[in-house]
C-alpha cells in the first residue's frame, strides 16, 4: 500500500487527473470532500484551477484545517490556483485574503505575451528543493494569467520564461507550490509527484 495522500476536493480542481497521477506513481490517494474526513494523513494536495476569490470561497470550510495539517508538519503541495491560495491575497481578487501560509502575494504575470499563458513551457530550477531532487529542470504544462510573487525570494525553487521570468515553483520547510500542473506534464510532472512524497 502507498502513501495515503488526501486531495482536496472543493470544486476547483481537476481532480481526476490528479488523483490518477499520484496513483501512478504509487500513493494511495483519496478525496477529502470535508474538512472531517481523512483522519491525520501524512500528505495533502490543493489542486485548483479557477479564480482566486472563488477558490477562497470554497476553500472556507477547510482553512483551519489546512492551517493546522501545515502546523503539524503535513507535507502540502498546492497545484496553480492552489499554489495561490497558500499566499496571502491576490490582485485577483482584491481585499480577499489567502491562507497566508507563506508571505507575498499573487499578481498577474507582467508580459507582452498573450494571457492565459497555456501550454508547455520550459521550468528551471533555480535552488536545490526536494520537489525537484534528480532535476535540473524540464518542460511543464501551465494554465495561468497570475503568478505567486513570495516576500522571501528564498522561497522560489524554479522558474519559466513567459515574456518575464514567472515563478514555477516554491518551498519553505513542508510546504510545496506548483505553478505547473505536474499531474498533465509527462514523465517530468511525475518525478515531481514521487520527490514530493519523497519517493
Amino acid at each position: 500500500m502507498g502513501k495515503r495522500v488526501a486531495v482536496l476536493d472543493y470544486g476547483m480542481g481537476n481532480l481526476r487527473s490528479v488523483y490518477n497521477a499520484l496513483k501512478r506513481v504509487g500513493a494511495d490517494p483519496f478525496w477529502m470532500a470535508s474538512p472531517e474526513e481523512g483522519g491525520r494523513e501524512e500528505y495533502l494536495v490543493i489542486p485548483g484551477v479557477g479564480a482566486f476569490g472563488r477558490g477562497m470561497e470554497r476553500l472556507a470550510p477547510f482553512a483551519r484545517r489546512i492551517r493546522e495539517a501545515a502546523e503539524e508538519g503535513v507535507r502540502l503541495l498546492g497545484v496553480c490556483l492552489g499554489m495561490h491560495v497558500m499566499f496571502e491575497g491576490s490582485e485577483e481578487a482584491g481585499g480577499t485574503r489567502g491562507l497566508g501560509l507563506l508571505g507575498g502575494r499573487v499578481e498577474r504575470v507582467p508580459t507582452a505575451e498573450r494571457l492565459p499563458h497555456m501550454g508547455w513551457n520550459y521550468v528551471r530550477k533555480v535552488a536545490e528543493a526536494p520537489l525537484l531532487r534528480g532535476l535540473e529542470g524540464g518542460y511543464a504544462y501551465f494554465v495561468h494569467s497570475y503568478h505567486p510573487v513570495p516576500r522571501e525570494k528564498g522561497v522560489v525553487v524554479a522558474l519559466t520564461d513567459y515574456g518575464t521570468e514567472v515563478c514555477a515553483a516554491v518551498w519553505k520547510d513542508n510546504l510545496f507550490g506548483t505553478q505547473f500542473h505536474p499531474e498533465k506534464s509527462g514523465l517530468f510532472g511525475l518525478r515531481v509527484l514521487k520527490n514530493f512524497l519523497g519517493t
